[in-house]
């Protein structure tokens, strides 16, 4: 039977970045998948990773640079970026952005393996 999810869990994160997670391990206890809307300031930045989930990430409004080993990307309002598991990439708002992360399986800090 279709479910409706009333509403997202705002989880807590440092800095100024907000994370509503409408469908995962905290607002669903899905571990197959998670859906979160993100909103990060200009000049967020979190550390580089190197996941063991495939993440799919849809910017709304502004730009997501995401650095790679081999480079880095700008992300725009109205695209989307995929990475794959065991790609190493860091994450980033300049300007500030909006977007939704999609992850597979669900995210989890333990299985994101950021660096230290």
């Amino acid at each position: 039977m279709p479910r409706v999810i009333a509403a997202p869990t705002t989880i807590p994160v440092p800095g100024n970045k907000q994370v509503h997670e409408y469908v995962g391990r905290v607002n669903t206890h899905s571990t197959d998948m998670s859906v979160a809307h993100m909103k990060s300031p200009p000049g967020w930045t979190e550390p580089g990773q190197r996941p063991e989930f495939r993440e799919i990430t849809v910017v709304l409004r502004g730009t997501l640079r995401v650095e790679h080993e081999g480079g880095s990307l700008d992300v725009a309002g109205g695209q989307a970026i995929v990475t794959e598991p065991g790609e190493w990439v860091r994450y980033s708002t300049p300007g500030g952005a909006e977007y939704v992360a999609i992850c597979l399986p669900a995210f989890d800090i333990n299985s994101a393996h950021r660096d230290a």
